[in-house]
């Protein structure tokens, strides 16, 4: 290791090339990256792709190649669809590496050079300049007036000043000052890298819906496994041959698998996404759109996100002195300036410049005829101008070398209670820090966004727990928590250091609203989300820097700032804000909540086909094969990826109801009893009816009698009646399942006009796959007559009759229970 007198000389070339050749290049470890075939050959393969795959094998084997090569298409498309939202995935770790610079400067052999960042080594004496980003962990060897932005690193938002023996570290930059520092750690020893670990090692847990719709797939192969062996089974009874018996099984197996689901499903969430980028929320996984709306908690970043990201002066008190006066010490013993509309240096100092600068204080540079800059041991900063010393610091720092000034004591008190960052400010007849006039007080502080106030009263409202996680100081997150109503009843204020090592009882600390941590560290975020997931919250983590991409990807939903955010972060959420605005996170929760509703919308819609779609087997089957199917197996094809998709994906549309807000988010099953009383006991049933109703009524019309085998013409006319029927009762199947308690009389049609185009694409469809001869030939039905189309229209006032008939009934119940209690 270079030793400090060793700093004029620096390593010589010979070293730097043989150290080089020990530890390897000064590179972060490249990150784990899953290959493009993969990720995917994994969108092609998971549980319901799976089923897809071996539902076209067995269409093929039941003799249907069309059947077989449509479902093939389905996965396909849903397969490229899903790989290309996906693969901008996981890179947290890859834009860490750009954090290093491309060039650096050291000295070698006792002369200045500039070499590239990835030849650094141990022992190296590099020269900071304002500007420069650190390349490598370094120990200072010699400061002036050393500023240094860390917030990517520690979360906190205002400059350090390292003083000579302390540590600076890699992904960092100069803002002010000079210095001279020892490399001790590069590439893969250096603290980003750490960082980068955690962040590959962080695992992204499944998000709600993707366990739902496993359930959901699960359920639905289930039920399509064991009625098809069912009917194989009464097949047999029946007569049928075993080949004959098994490739009608496999044709009813194939016709209950929902083709259409995962289409639904997919698009339904990409237009959702669509919808939340529109509010200035940019979804990267389109899981989070749904996860976002079950969060049950958010854990939030203060600066920028709560608040604007713009230090202000909130505060001054002075005994005597003129606000001019005070502001104008204040700013000649600063550096930092606003200049284009930029704060440059110390974003305090700036925020000094403009209100000096509003005061119409003189200041006036070239009067400085020495600085003394801020460092942690004076922790004051002062200049010689005109004569005359002009200092601001710590008022711990600066009062004791004022004269006594009656009541600074009770205003530095009001201050501090607010949370205000306070600086004293004093001037001097000579150059010595000593017998000062104390001119006042200036307070600064972030101010919260004008919207954050009222949106955390809708999360409140929610039922959705706050808690600010910050790297600031425990004081000024309590004031700003406090003032935005962010603060819980308890006042509860932690820091880092405090949180217990215990992750059971750090959950439990922190499972409640309104909870403040300060002074944490990336470690710190990580445990904190482990732990509230661990008592089964739905987590929200939001951050914006290179120490909050591990958080990020451990949450259930990570959320990075867009606007001032890095890339690391970005990279590694679930949803980027696209204005870093709180009130963001609310009207994107809200969309996720309104997408979970119309998950079950088209679970609800899609399900009631399914039985409208069985119940002609299990007729001819129940009636020992005196009753031939209804529908082919082809028919039942183009209702599950035909007629019935479009009306799908127009639910998965439905705009957010004006309660969504209002209440915990539902993140229970999706398909739960009232959602299956309602498909299987309610709507479903009274499809079937109908779907049965005019088959059976073209049939007997058309002189068919029980135990014959009807024409094959006329079975073709039935069979065209039923399908309508089915399409028919799905236009209103479509309106009823806009709502769970409203029934269709009391749904504005035009809130959902894309539900409108859907039933009349439909329509069309209906007339394609009846009218057109090819078409109808290759399905197996023909057009109906008109006591068929007559028959067929009855299954629209038979689903609203029903719908509204189970609405009216559970409202009564509702009532009835309000009543009791």
């Amino acid at each position: 290791m270079t030793t400090v007198s060793q700093l004029g000389r620096g390593l010589t070339a010979a070293e730097a090339a043989s150290r080089l050749t020990r530890d390897g290049p000064n590179l972060l470890p490249p990150a784990r990256r899953t290959p493009a075939v993969v990720l995917l050959l994994h969108q092609l393969v998971h549980f319901f792709a799976l089923l897809l795959w071996g539902a076209s094998v067995l269409a093929l084997l039941a003799g249907m190649p069309q059947l077989a090569v449509a479902i093939v298409i389905v996965v396909l498309l849903n397969g490229a669809f899903a790989f290309a939202q996906e693969y901008r995935a996981g890179r947290a770790s890859q834009r860490l590496r750009e954090l290093i610079p491309a060039n650096v400067v050291v000295r070698r052999d006792g002369r200045r050079l500039s070499i590239e960042a990835a030849g650094l080594v141990a022992g190296d004496v590099v020269l900071l300049e304002a500007g420069d980003r650190i390349s490598a962990d370094l120990e200072l060897a010699q400061v002036h007036a050393l500023g240094i932005d860390a917030s990517m690193l520690t979360g906190e938002s205002r400059l350090v000043h390292p003083a000579a023996g302390e540590r600076a570290f890699a992904g960092t930059f100069v803002v002010e000052g000079q210095a001279e520092a020892v490399v001790v750690a590069t590439g893969g020893r250096t603290r980003l890298a750490g960082i980068a670990r955690l962040t590959q090692e962080a695992t992204r847990p499944p998000s709600p819906l993707s366990v739902q719709i496993g359930k959901v797939v699960r359920i639905v192969a289930g039920i399509a496994l064991a009625v098809g062996a069912v009917f194989f089974g009464l097949a047999q009874l029946l007569g049928m041959q075993p080949g004959e018996s098994f490739l009608f099984a496999l044709g009813v197996t194939v016709a209950l698998v929902p083709e259409g689901l995962l289409p639904t499903v997919t698009l339904s969430l990409a237009r959702a996404a669509q919808r939340m980028t529109a509010r200035n929320a940019l979804v990267r996984h389109l899981e989070a759109v749904e996860t976002l709306g079950s969060a049950t908690f958010i854990c939030t970043d203060k600066t920028g996100t709560l608040t604007r990201n713009e230090m202000t002066v909130a505060g001054l008190w002075s005994p005597a002195a003129s606000p001019a006066e005070v502001l104008r010490s204040a700013v000649l013993s600063s550096t930092g300036r606003m200049s284009g509309g930029k704060a440059v240096g110390d974003p305090m100092e700036a925020a000094l410049h403009v209100e000096a600068l509003r005061l119409h204080a003189a200041v006036d540079d070239d009067e400085v005829t020495a600085r003394f800059p801020f460092d942690p041991v004076r922790r004051r900063a002062s200049v010689v101008a005109g004569g005359r010393l002009h200092l601001k610091g710590a008022p711990d720092a600066v009062l004791p070398l004022c004269r006594p000034v009656p009541g600074v004591e009770q205003a530095l008190a009001r201050m501090s209670d607010r949370g205000l960052r306070v600086l004293a400010v004093a001037r001097g007849d000579t150059a010595e820090e000593r017998d000062l006039e104390f001119l006042g007080l200036i307070g600064l502080h972030d101010p919260p966004r004008d919207d954050v106030a009222e949106a955390i009263w809708k999360c409140r409202i929610a039922g959705i727990k706050l808690a600010m996680v910050t790297g600031d100081h425990p004081r000024t997150a309590r004031a700003i928590a406090a003032e935005v109503g962010l603060l819980g009843a308890q006042e509860l204020v932690v820091t880092g250091a405090d949180l217990p090592v215990d992750d059971a009882a750090l959950g439990e600390l922190l499972d409640r609203d309104g909870v403040v941590v300060a002074r944490v560290t990336p470690e710190d975020k990580l445990r904190i989300a482990r732990a509230l997931r661990s008592r089964g919250h739905v987590v929200a983590m939001t951050g914006d820097g290179v120490n909050d991409g591990p958080a990020l990807r451990e949450a259930d939903i990570g959320i990075a700032m867009g606007a001032s955010g890095t890339d690391v972060a970005r990279e590694a959420a679930d949803l980027v804000l696209l204005d870093d605005h709180f009130a963001t996170i609310v009207a994107a929760i809200e969309l996720g909540r309104a997408t979970h509703a119309n998950v079950r919308r088209f679970l609800t819609y899609h399900l009631t086909d399914n039985v409208a779609e069985l119940t002609p087997f299990a007729v001819w089957a129940l009636s020992g094969g005196t009753i031939p199917p209804a529908l082919s197996v082809l028919q039942v094809l183009a209702l599950d990826i035909g007629t019935d998709l479009l009306p799908a994906l127009a639910l998965g549309a439905e705009p957010a109801n004006p309660r969504t807000m209002h209440g915990p988010a539902r993140t229970g099953n999706l398909i739960d009893r009232r959602l299956l009383v309602r498909v299987f006991g309610v709507l479903g049933p009274a499809q079937a009816l109908a779907e049965m109703g005019a088959f059976l009524g073209v049939l007997l019309l058309g002189g068919w009698e029980f135990g014959t085998a009807p024409s094959l013409g006329l079975l073709a006319a039935a069979s065209g009646a039923a399908f309508a029927a089915v399409v028919l009762g799905q236009f209103a199947n479509a309106f009823a399942c806009r709502s769970e308690s409203r029934w269709i009389g009391r749904i504005r049609w035009r809130t959902n006009r894309l539900l409108l185009g859907a039933i009349a694409v439909e329509a069309v469809l209906l007339l394609v796959f009846l009218g057109v001869p090819a078409v109808a030939a290759l399905l197996g039905g023909t057009f109906p007559p008109v006591v068929g189309w007559l028959l067929a229209a009855l299954a629209i006032p038979v689903m609203i009759a029903a719908d509204a008939g189970h609405k009216a009934w559970r409202a009564r119940r509702r009532r009835a229970a309000h009543g009791d209690a």
